[in-house]
């Protein structure tokens, strides 16, 4: 889930588009698609897209006046991910927002030129999305959702917490993109700290709420 971080970099990553110079504002109204992985209802979907529309006004771009913006949300739908790209690039915008990977990469088979920003996605070199975090290179750029090295630091501080930590469950949604990005380096980083790393598969919300964070020893 986008959090104050996500919120922030989504608007600040605003002021890479070719839309943001003040001189333009006055020259056309420029055209946004936004490509959502989650659907319009969602509570929090409701308050990232607020952010995002408050992060444009700040930099001169008001929705219905100077700039058009498209929204599509596919709700985790593989075919209205596709569908929904389709019909963003059809409508000849000057630059695509796409929420998660399944998103920003049903936005990348319909347009190698049009600008793609995309957020929520944890590993876009490995999708294939850009060349290197350095260089992007390609229509595609945007914010890593979580880096790789940061999973090292989730285990130190398990081991900072509790020294005669031995073994730590990852409990995650395999269904998910992140998954195996966030378990390979989980993986990777673990023996450094002595510590077994011990995955769980949850599928639901539900029995994702039932499942805590608690070290294990011994």
């Amino acid at each position: 889930m986008l959090r104050r971080r996500e919120l922030i970099a989504l608007a600040s990553g605003v002021a890479a588009w070719p839309l943001v110079s003040h001189a333009q504002v006055a020259d056309r109204k420029r055209r946004v698609g936004a490509l959502i992985g989650y659907a319009e209802g969602d509570p929090e979907t409701k308050v990232r897209l607020a952010a995002f529309e408050q992060g444009l006004q700040k930099r001169g771009w008001a929705s219905r006046t100077n700039v058009q913006i498209d929204y599509r949300f596919a709700g985790g739908s593989e075919s209205l991910f596709q569908r929904f790209a389709k019909e963003l690039i059809a409508l000849d915008p000057d630059v695509i927002l796409t929420h998660t990977t399944p998103a920003a990469a049903a936005v990348q088979r319909e347009s190698r030129t049009v600008p793609i920003v995309f957020v929520n996605v944890s590993d876009p070199i490995g999708a294939g999305f850009i060349a290197s975090l350095a260089k992007p290179g390609a229509n595609l750029t945007g914010m890593l959702h979580v880096e790789a090295g940061i999973v090292g630091k989730w285990l130190a501080m398990l081991r900072e917490i509790a020294p005669g930590l031995s073994r730590a469950a990852l409990v995650a949604n395999p269904k998910t993109t992140p998954y195996d990005y966030s378990l390979n380096a989980a993986q990777h980083a673990a023996p450094s700290f002595g510590i077994e790393l011990v995955p769980r598969q949850r599928t639901s919300k539900a029995r994702l709420r039932r499942w805590r964070a608690y070290p294990t020893a011994g």
